[in-house]
């Protein structure tokens, strides 16, 4: 039988191990709460052929798991189920939405200064290098003051407006209607705006696919919608982000309206006359988005590059610059 001393000595070998690993399971949980990664964070890819906007935020799930949500160039947000930070760099994988490889996506990033730099290794194995800002929070201190409205159609010509690169353009004035005949290159403003009222109108074929996309880079959906329950990326919603609160739509080959008004990052979308998003905040940019500059003004664009769609009664209210 053991002696009292040989016993002490032998529970203190086994408690001092015990201790040690705790102390590092929470200095690691305290690592993770207090990552400086947390936040939202606007990225500049450069891909093989072009350079795209991303977007990726983080944010703390309990006390010690890092989680969050990666726009890519294209699609909707996606969540990520865990965000690893160790030694200034974080890491995460997450599987293929619209790509057709079954491969993962992997982001690996280093923060220096308060901004990242890093690589994505997409689905296909391309490796991308980005670099990231943080998202500008642009609340705003005082309400907007509203100038005057601004005619971008009326019915006669689209000298408001320029086809962007990435396809032929297909938009004709025809009948008064600003007309996208078949799939082609997407149309923007060619003036920018940064807090505003939009009213619009349109009319989607069955089974037909637009959208409004709010300085160039957060899209209202146009779509012909299945009834049920809204998703975001259904009429009304802005695409992967915000979910409309009813279903509002009066299906394809009818006239519907939007009136959307957009201050900093809180967007109401009504549609159809019901108001389906109240006073919401858009956390970042959706797939398609011209860029990632979120503060920076910009243009009103036309998504043309799926299906016909047809609009009139295009007209903005900006505010004034306080």
């Amino acid at each position: 039988m053991l002696s009292l001393s040989a016993l002490l000595r032998r529970s203190a070998r086994s408690f001092v191990p015990a201790l040690l690993s705790s102390a590092v399971v929470l200095s690691t949980a305290q690592a993770q709460a207090n990552a400086p990664i947390i936040g939202r964070w606007d990225l500049t890819v450069q891909g093989t052929d072009r350079t795209y906007p991303s977007w990726v935020e983080v944010s703390l799930s309990g006390g010690k798991t890092l989680v969050g949500r990666f726009v890519g160039g294209g699609g909707s947000s996606r969540p990520i189920a865990k965000v690893m930070f160790d030694n200034g760099t974080m890491r995460f994988v997450i599987p293929p939405q619209w790509e057709q490889e079954a491969n993962d996506m992997q982001f690996e990033a280093t923060i220096a200064n308060d901004a990242l730099s890093g690589t994505i290794v997409t689905p296909n194995g391309e490796k991308h290098r980005f670099t990231g800002k943080r998202a500008p929070t642009m609340r705003r201190t005082a309400a907007p003051v509203w100038g005057a409205p601004i005619v971008l159609f009326g019915g006669t010509n689209m000298s408001a407006w320029e086809a962007l690169p990435g396809g032929d353009s297909q938009w004709k004035v025809l009948n008064g209607l600003l007309t996208n005949v078949k799939s082609g290159a997407n149309l923007a403003t060619k003036q920018k705006f940064t807090d505003f009222k939009l009213h619009l109108e349109f009319r989607v074929p069955k089974g037909g696919n637009s959208g409004v996309y709010l300085r160039g880079r957060h899209e209202v959906q146009v779509e012909d919608s299945p009834l049920g329950e809204p998703l975001s990326t259904h009429l009304g919603g802005v695409y992967g982000f915000l979910v409309p609160n009813e279903q509002a739509h009066l299906g394809a080959g009818v006239w519907q309206s939007y009136d959307i008004t957009l201050i900093g990052r809180r967007v109401t979308v009504v549609l159809n006359g019901k108001t389906i998003i109240a006073d919401q905040t858009i956390p970042g940019i959706t797939g398609g988005a011209l860029d990632s500059d979120e503060g920076a003004p910009g243009p009103i664009y036309l998504q043309g590059d799926h299906t016909s769609v047809e609009y009139r009664n295009i007209r903005i209210t900006p505010a004034k610059a306080p």
